[in-house]
């Protein structure tokens, strides 16, 4: 049975996208969604880049509202956010599993562009590790 998943965050520009993008690469079989509570105008594009870079293609990906999702049971909302500097969003439709593995947001670097070009790829690494041992602890056959 196809597992599905939603990854939750505010925006759905950057941390939530990425999580999505690693999830899909890991198993093809997932239905993998993400979606923000007050999604943004669009992926943000040093996302796209750091993504790209990992052979992630995020240049299609559009920000979505988690009330396109509301109606649809899923097996796992993850959210995101960084708890410590944002309210992370609530879920409310059908979820058996509700779980958090938050991240800096990315999007909030400043400095050159290097120095945040920086974080994006820090964020990145630690999505795709901490997705990684998720992906392994919940998703694969034991």
């Amino acid at each position: 049975m196809k597992k599905s998943l939603l990854i939750l965050c505010t925006g759905n520009s950057c941390r939530s996208q990425m999580a999505e993008g690693f999830l899909r690469s890991y198993d093809r079989s997932l239905e993998v969604f993400s979606a923000g509570t007050k999604p943004a105008q669009s992926v943000h594009p040093l996302a796209v880049k750091v993504m790209h870079e990992e052979w992630i293609d995020l240049s299609l990906h559009k920000p979505k509202s988690v009330d396109e999702f509301l109606q649809r049971p899923f097996d796992y909302v993850i959210t995101v956010c960084d708890a410590a500097k944002e309210s992370c969003p609530f879920f409310t439709g059908k979820v058996e599993h509700s779980l958090h593995i938050g991240f800096d947001d990315p999007a909030e670097a400043r400095g050159t562009e290097e120095e945040v070009l920086a974080v994006f790829r820090r964020v990145r690494d630690e999505i795709n590790q901490r997705f990684r041992q998720f992906y392994n602890d919940n998703l694969t056959c034991k």
